[in-house]
């Protein structure tokens, strides 16, 4: 047989380089750059991101807890009303508008009071 017909000839022993050294040698470097990256990532995410999606939590829940109890509000009062006018003073609804603002008067001088004295007590 024919020595070029035995396919390509070996290749010359490369010089061996000397071993890297430090902390990225080795085969570890990929998942320790890996670990860093994922450290810094919820490091970011715990001091930055976390309390502002919070204030906005609690921003949205807080507008439409707010919303919602002033249209239970607005409800109970038309009820309250109509059922003045229909059954304690049929035909004058002047009366039942009467009692449901002296109500609502009473319980807002109430609550202005109890904040005026709250604040006085703090400072």
């Amino acid at each position: 047989m024919d020595d070029a017909s035995a396919g390509p000839a070996p290749a010359a022993p490369r010089s061996a380089s000397p071993a890297p050294s430090g902390p990225l040698a080795g085969a570890e470097w990929p998942s320790r750059v890996a670990d860093t990256v994922e450290d810094v990532v919820v490091a970011v995410h715990d001091r930055a991101i976390r309390p502002l999606l919070l204030v906005a939590r609690g921003l949205v829940f807080g507008i439409l807890v707010a919303v919602m109890v002033f249209v239970l509000a607005v409800l109970v009062s038309i009820a309250l009303i109509k059922v003045l006018d229909v059954y304690a003073f049929p035909g004058r609804v002047w009366a039942s508008y009467l009692v449901v603002g002296g109500f609502l008067t009473l319980l807002g001088i109430v609550a202005f009071t109890l904040g005026r004295a709250r604040r006085q007590e703090e400072g």
